[in-house]
């Protein structure tokens, strides 16, 4: 009985689950009609009682009555989560997914219920706007079943409601708004650069600038001056190992709210969440005079729903885990990867380079805007980047509810209860989707969005041997934002960003690698977001 009842609901409230391991074997111990102690009789209950309940368990999960029996996957996988989880230890499960799909296929199970999917026809169907609500990832990963940040909400009515405000905050007229504020970000970053002697640590001032975090600070609690200050308190020291905790824990949720009940448990993860928490209640004392990313978010209810009180402030502390630590993450990540592919590739930095002298030359105005959607090769680079480099490598998880019909999708069906990931590194590194998928090769954007009459015979990158070729380039399966009304709400301000840091720096630097050629695979590893390379570059003024 509690098998079924495990199987058939998910349910992450402790008491709910203590009952129904503890007192069923208390029970039989008391009333067993057994002449034993009652301490022997109770440990024989217990023992007899999760030994049972756990090859009942194993047992379905490997039988032929399991729904998800058809799909193949590695044996121990399908027992339990942990199995896959435990790749996540040192960021290579995103290698992992991409290695299990190049063995079993395009549909692999990962999981007991857990599904990984490598079809570029199902992203719109799972992810669209009549897709799959959210799993329970974010409950575990944030140590709690009730107070998650609204990327977490898997009521899908309840998130699109949430989500209005911040589509307002990052829409193109906020955006717009906000752009003195990273301009005068930039400028203080190129200044700072240029003020350094010798050597220096590209992906650490980059850090400082936004993901530890000074531009998304200033969007949503203020003051952090960590370009100038360092990361003081090692907050951000701390995050590094608080995502690989919290990657770990958002894939077995329910020992993610478990700890959160244990003190002192998952420490660092707890130290960076009270962190956000508190700089955004801070600012909230502090009030705004300003029209940034928070103030809509204050003023959400009172545009959307004008008879209904303004987000509660639990709310709002809750957000800032999105705002403050992932969005700068993910943003902080893909700048760092950006300049990794290019020193890595002297023709593309070469190329870029003249781009950005021709819209910018000597003594323009690198921040002006104007001219990005004008460069088109920038674009591409940074495309060619997110492709190689997607900032959430393995994708947050579907899951179809438990009080759902079985989700059908051609030959896949989908019963409920099943999570179902479409990992953005597996797609985007499929050689039937994009060509020469390993290869950072920024001119296959150009020849996708502008194709003409040598498109299918480009010189393949770094081949001579392969002079022609058959181009193949599947926008369907490029989604490092993810798809649909739950993907992310911040891509036009990571657009943004990203384009006007790299124009900043190209434009005022010579940037080479301090040791040529060294670039750690590593350096494609994930938990909640890409890692980073710390980027150990010489930087000369060139004017």
């Amino acid at each position: 009985m509690a098998h079924r009842i495990f199987r058939k609901f998910e349910v992450l409230c402790l008491p709910f689950h203590a009952s129904l391991l503890l007192f069923p074997p208390a029970i039989a111990a008391v009333f067993a009609g057994i002449n034993w102690p009652l301490f022997n009789r109770l440990a024989f209950c217990y023992t007899t009682y999760m030994a049972a309940l756990t090859v009942s368990v194993v047992a379905y999960r490997l039988s032929p009555f399991d729904p998800l029996y058809r799909y193949p996957g590695p044996f121990w996988g399908r027992t339990s989560m942990f199995c896959h989880a435990t790749r996540s230890i040192g960021g290579g499960q995103a290698a992992h997914f991409r290695a299990l799909h190049d063995t079993y296929g395009d549909i692999v199970r990962i999981g007991p219920n857990h599904l990984s999917i490598r079809d570029p026809s199902l992203v719109g169907p799972i992810l669209g706007a009549s897709g799959i609500p959210k799993g329970l990832t974010w409950k575990g990963a944030a140590l709690t079943e009730a107070n998650v940040p609204f990327i977490g909400i898997q009521d899908v009515e309840e998130h699109a409601r949430r989500r209005r405000a911040w589509n307002r905050g990052l829409g193109p007229a906020a955006l717009k708004g906000y752009e003195h504020a990273m301009f005068s970000r930039v400028q203080q970053l190129v200044d700072l650069l240029e003020g350094q002697k010798g050597p220096l640590l590209l992906g650490k001032w980059i850090k400082y600038f936004a993901g530890r975090y000074d531009f998304m600070s200033d969007m949503f609690s203020g003051g952090s001056e960590q370009m100038c200050a360092g990361d003081r308190g090692n907050i951000w020291g701390l995050a590094d190992k608080g995502a690989e905790i919290a990657y770990f824990l958002g894939q077995i949720p329910w020992l993610g709210v478990y700890l959160g009940y244990v003190l002192g448990a998952a420490g660092p993860v707890r130290v960076v969440v009270e962190h956000c928490r508190k700089e955004t209640a801070r600012r909230l004392a502090r009030g705004t005079s300003s029209r940034d990313l928070l103030s809509y978010l204050i003023l959400q209810n009172n545009e959307d729903l004008p008879d209904q009180s303004p987000p509660l402030t639990h709310q709002l502390l809750n957000d800032s885990i999105v705002a403050i630590g992932a969005a700068s993450e993910t943003l902080s990540g893909a700048l760092v990867s950006i300049f990794h592919c290019l020193l890595s590739n002297p023709e593309a930095y070469a190329a870029l380079q003249d781009e950005v002298d021709r819209f910018y030359p000597q003594g323009a105005d690198a921040c002006n805007t104007t001219h990005h959607r004008d460069m088109h090769y920038l674009t591409a680079v940074i495309h060619e980047t997110l492709r190689l480099f997607p900032p959430a490598a393995t994708s947050i998880p579907r899951q179809v509810p438990h009080d759902a019909a079985t989700v059908v999708l051609g030959s896949v069906m989908l019963p409920p209860g099943t999570y179902v990931f479409l990992p953005p590194y597996v797609l985007h590194c499929d050689a039937r989707s994009f060509v020469f998928p390993d290869t950072f090769w920024p001119e296959r954007w150009l020849v996708a969005t502008f194709p003409g009459p040598s498109s299918g015979s480009e010189p393949a990158p770094d081949s001579d041997s392969r002079a022609r070729f058959r181009f193949v380039h599947n926008g369907a399966a490029f989604i490092p934002f993810s798809h649909g009304p739950m993907g992310c709400a911040g891509k036009g301000l990571a657009m943004l960003e990203m384009r006007t840091v790299v124009c900043a720096l190209v434009q005022r630097f010579k940037i080479r690698l301090e040791a040529p050629g060294r670039f750690p695979e590593e350096s494609k590893g994930s938990y909640l977001t890409a890692n980073r390379l710390e980027l150990p570059v010489v930087l000369e003024p060139r004017w």
